[in-house]
């Protein structure tokens, strides 16, 4: 039994290695980065079975973001390698401490490509949950075609789906990120936003305002991130839950923070799907992202399940 399925774009993420702007730096360091594979290594290191699927080059980048997965004990036997498409890569520029600029090169990518006739049922068989982001749908029409016919397959064979609209405007413009992404979330059980997100989609309301309206497009579960202020969630009967934010030692790099939010979330959730816990799956989430946004990294110190256990030696 798999329990959770991603599926997106990763990529090489090039960061310099002294504490200067990226403009006067010669040394960088390589790692990887992508929403999806940050959750698939979250989930995998708080004891969960996950599946990352995605489209990569035939080139040394696709060896070293697969041998990374693989040593996270993902399972990885789905990815397609294209030979006529390259993989991915980013430069993120983290000199100061807080939210970094973050640089993309991904015109022409094999992610790019990825269109509804790629999917396969059995990227789906024997798991309990899908989980994808607003990410792959903003590359292009077919990427988006893509999305939304996974996120309907996956449905049809009996997943619980989980969507993190994590809007990027540098990928496409606010008007059609707005349609495309409600067009989507009636497909998902459960919605992941962050509150400015959740706002600019359905206006500026309250938190307590947003989840109810949310729930009546179809998700049964939505769980709104408050920043520091913690994060809000509610099911469908209507109930809401606030679990109060953590207060951190620092903040270093805030990528990432959502997606750890995501693994520590939707980990409670594997573990009965029909009956979870939402305050234990808003606690855990709050948790994991509190702990991500003190280094630098997108997924390198997401902690594991002994770890998680000792959260008070890493959060006052």
């Amino acid at each position: 039994m798999m329990d959770v399925v991603t599926i997106g774009e990763t990529m090489i993420l090039f960061q310099p290695v002294e504490e200067k702007p990226l403009k006067y730096t010669s040394l960088f360091s390589k790692t990887i980065g992508g929403a999806e594979s940050n959750v698939a290594i979250g989930l995998s290191r708080l004891g969960k079975n996950t599946r990352w699927i995605g489209r990569l080059g035939n080139d040394p980048f696709g060896d070293v973001i697969l041998g990374t997965l693989a040593g996270e004990n993902i399972d990885i036997s789905r990815v397609i390698r294209d030979k006529t498409h390259h993989t991915s890569v980013y430069f993120k520029d983290v000199y100061r401490l807080g939210d970094p600029s973050v640089y993309y090169y991904r015109k022409g990518s094999a992610t790019s490509v990825w269109g509804p006739e790629h999917i396969q049922d059995d990227w789906f068989t024997g798991a309990r949950i899908l989980h994808m982001t607003g990410i792959t749908p903003a590359l292009g029409e077919k990427t988006f075609a893509f999305t939304k016919e996974c996120m309907k397959r996956a449905r049809h064979l009996g997943l619980t789906i989980s969507f993190d609209p994590n809007i990027r405007f540098k990928l496409w413009d606010r008007d059609e990120a707005r349609k495309s992404l409600l067009e989507l979330i009636p497909l998902c059980d459960i919605f992941l936003p962050g509150l400015e997100e959740a706002q600019f989609l359905f206006g500026h309301k309250t938190p307590e305002e947003l989840g109810k309206e949310i729930v009546q497009l179809g998700p049964h579960t939505v769980a709104i991130k408050l920043g520091e202020d913690g994060v809000f969630g509610i099911g469908k009967n209507g109930t809401g839950v606030i679990v109060p934010g953590l207060k951190v030692n620092k903040v270093v790099d805030t990528v990432g923070a959502g997606d750890a939010f995501a693994s520590g979330f939707l980990a409670i959730v594997a573990e009965d799907v029909q009956q979870f816990s939402l305050k234990k799956a808003l606690e855990w989430g709050n948790k994991m992202g509190s702990i991500v946004i003190q280094g630098k990294g997108d997924w390198e110190i997401l902690p594991s399940l002994n770890e998680m256990k000792d959260i008070k030696e890493i959060i006052r």
